[in-house]
């Protein structure tokens, strides 16, 4: 017969080894916590920061997005509106009066030097999302364009198909939208600006200035929380090998006595 230690042994790696895993998660978490902070102090350092010229095609390769990213930019050009392409979102909390599900218009600008610049002009409602709805804020002639650099969002795993012919698309991949519309791609942006809000566009659609710059950061609770469990299960084994180690003479003696 094993003695009362024996039997813990196995019980006991299982308990190591789970201990272990969620002490791990916690450090990972807390990891995670680091890096969230540094992001929320970078983007707030950088969206308040003076606009600066809008990247061009000789700091495209290759293209420093993490020196960008957030970044307010400035572009002049013209808009290409027969050329716009809409990605569906949904605003549970916008910052302007339109919000729900809808689209996100994105409309190259074509600039004075002659390459492209997919920008988000902003939300649509549903019921907007043709331009003839819009026709007031499909602004001519040149303009002049201030908003933050987001990186392109290239489809994964989990992003819904694009329906090119019905113009819905669901990530924003300025590579795949020049395809789509006909545009060289070596001249079109790695990137992409989100519009700030303008007060002054005529009928208020799209609505600009929706980027999201708010970060939950719950990785501190998480990180509590899989300490905890570590210090929970390690509490729970050492009750229960106690009891077996309480019970374990008594039992032996019984088997010896039985013979």
């Amino acid at each position: 017969m094993k003695s009362g230690i024996g039997r813990l042994i196995v019980p006991g790696v299982f308990a190591l080894a789970g201990a272990a895993l969620l002490v791990g998660l916690g450090i990972w978490q807390l990891q995670r916590l680091q890096w969230k902070e540094a992001l929320i102090a970078r983007v707030e350092s950088r969206i308040h920061s003076a606009p600066v010229p809008a990247p061009g095609p000789d700091m495209w390769r290759p293209f420093d997005v993490e020196r960008f990213d957030y970044r307010p930019v400035e572009a002049k050009g013209r808009f290409l509106h027969d050329k716009e392409i809409h990605v569906f979102a949904a605003l549970s909390e916008p910052k302007g009066p339109a919000g729900g599900v809808g689209y996100r218009v994105m409309t190259p600008l074509e600039t004075a030097g002659g390459w492209y610049l997919f920008v988000n002009r902003g939300f649509v409602p549903a019921d907007r999302k043709d331009p003839a709805t819009r026709a007031q804020g499909q602004i001519p002639g040149e303009v002049t364009v201030t908003g933050l650099v987001r990186p392109a969002e290239p489809a994964g795993i989990f992003t819904p198909g694009k329906d090119v012919a019905a113009n819905v698309w669901f990530n924003r991949d300025p590579a795949e939208m020049a395809a789509a519309v006909g545009l060289p791609a070596e001249r079109v942006a790695p990137y992409t600006v989100d519009a700030a809000f303008d007060p002054a566009l005529p009928g208020g659609l799209p609505q600009g200035g929706e980027t999201v710059v708010s970060f939950p950061n719950n990785h501190l609770q998480y990180a509590l929380t899989w300490f905890g469990l570590a210090i929970a299960l390690v509490a729970v084994f050492a009750v229960w090998a106690r009891g077996k180690l309480r019970s374990a003479p008594a039992a032996g003696g019984t088997g010896e006595d039985g013979r």
